[in-house]
């Protein structure tokens, strides 16, 4: 699981046939490195919005308490697991138009070995920065589409590269973008509407929050 990961860096073309011939002798082999890997990213967020916490003014820090964190974290896990064989399941459907048909196992285990590049960049969440998250997703988007173009075809043994590989890879690179943008939307707003998470704010005075709640002055000053 290891070697595959680190290969696919590497020598990415080499190891998506090997890839594909252990998830022919074994169609549940991908779920060891989806479900570890996939917590990366979980426990990064939590340390990191529990023990880090992130800046919106210069002394200002933005914790969250240890039971809202875990709420964020696990729907994290839950939604990364989701879109996985969701845009595994739309590869699988693609797939109809091609004489080598995988299996629907065999779909979601290439997602989620594509996937692996932003599951491992997931390791930015201990630091949780907006200009850091948007150089990891831009790095990580940048990896995935090489992953996915130069895969595709080898996992799925399209032959050499053509113009109806491309197509097919280009459909699955945009049907990824819109599950990535729609899964990650729902859980947001889900864990901020319905769980109601707990902020705690440091480094800044609170001062008096409303009008009324400051004490009475006279003419001179205060009372």
């Amino acid at each position: 699981m290891t070697l595959h990961t680190l290969h696919l860096i590497s020598h990415p073309q080499q190891t998506w046939q090997e890839i594909r011939q252990e998830e022919d002798h074994n169609h549940l082999h991908y779920l060891p490195h989806l479900l570890l890997f996939s917590l990366i990213p979980a426990v990064s967020l939590f340390i990191g919005t529990t023990f880090v916490g992130w800046s919106l003014v210069d002394e200002e820090r933005v914790r969250l308490d240890a039971w809202s964190a875990l709420q964020l974290s696990v729907l994290l896990y839950l939604a990364i697991l989701a879109g996985t064989v969701l845009l595994g399941w739309l590869v699988h459907y693609m797939s109809r138009s091609f004489a080598t048909r995988p299996g629907l196992q065999q779909c979601i285990a290439f997602i989620a070995y594509t996937f692996t590049p932003f599951l491992l960049l997931g390791l930015a969440g201990l630091y949780p920065n907006r200009w850091l998250l948007v150089t990891v997703i831009v790095l990580g988007l940048a990896h995935w589409t090489y992953l996915l173009f130069v895969g595709l075809p080898a996992f799925m043994r399209l032959g050499q590269r053509t113009t109806q590989s491309l197509l097919y890879a280009a459909s699955v690179w945009g049907a990824g973008l819109l599950v990535l943008l729609s899964v990650l939307l729902t859980i947001l707003l889900f864990w901020q509407y319905a769980l109601q998470p707990n902020y705690e704010r440091t480094g800044i005075d609170q001062g008096y929050p409303t009008r009324d709640e400051r004490p009475l002055e006279g003419p001179g000053g205060r009372d």
